[in-house]
């Protein structure tokens, strides 16, 4: 008897899409379209984080405040970081259960950490990994700081911020700062000494790895995941 594979990452992208043509204003369909693609436009002549750079020394923060730098997520080997944009972000909320269904167990078993990392400020970046129960961390990057060095960052357009302030949101509620800036979701694999071993930058959120593209870069295997879905 076989055994059906989870639906891929872009198959549960092409249903929210969907869905969003039937539920959303067509002026905001097509705003949202084009934010996307302005930012995938420019993310060609801009310069980010490559295999083989060397990461400086970094730390992140927990929901408790303490601290987790990239040394002590590789500590015993290669570690997986997933940066996402806010625990609101509709797309967001599909990645990461996803990686959770078919990512988290494989690097369970390997004994790779994972972890998903945002600037959102907690507590409310606490949220997506409580409504989801995540199994692997979500930790924050204070104020962007290691999102900039890596160079995977974004800044709102004039329609995207106007759009935010018109629903009540700050900037300061999403990355901890006065600037309208989001990280690109972005997969790193980070090797000890701090080495990035694999990257994906996806300034198209709605466009991100499979897992099987991370577990190829991880050269592990999971018979059990399908990009076929």
């Amino acid at each position: 008897m076989s055994t059906l594979s989870p639906p891929s990452l872009q198959s549960r992208y092409r249903s929210l899409e969907a869905e969003r043509r039937q539920t959303w204003p067509p002026e905001d369909v097509s705003r949202n379209i084009a934010q996307r693609q302005a930012i995938a436009r420019d993310h060609a002549r801009t310069s980010h984080v490559e295999v083989g750079d060397v990461l400086p020394y970094h730390s992140f923060l927990d929901a408790s405040g303490a601290a987790v730098s990239l040394d002590d997520l590789t500590a015993s080997g290669a570690a997986v970081l997933v940066f996402f944009r806010f625990s609101d972000c509709s797309a967001c909320n599909i990645a990461l259960p996803y990686y959770a269904e078919t990512l988290a167990p494989s690097l369970k078993t390997a004994g790779i950490p994972l972890v998903a990392v945002s600037a959102q400020p907690f507590p409310v970046l606490e949220e997506i990994r409580t409504r989801h129960d995540l199994p692997f961390p979500v930790l924050n990057d204070p104020e962007l700081t290691l999102a900039r060095i890596l160079g995977i960052t974004y800044v709102f357009d004039d329609a995207a911020r106007d759009t935010a302030l018109s629903k009540g949101e700050r900037s300061q509620a999403l990355n901890g700062t006065e600037s309208w800036e989001l990280p690109k979701p972005t997969i790193l694999v980070l090797e000890p000494g701090r080495i990035v071993s694999f990257v994906e930058i996806s300034p198209d959120w709605m466009n991100r790895p499979e897992t099987e593209t991370i577990l190829k870069a991880l050269d592990l295997t999971d018979k059990g995941i399908s990009d076929a879905a």
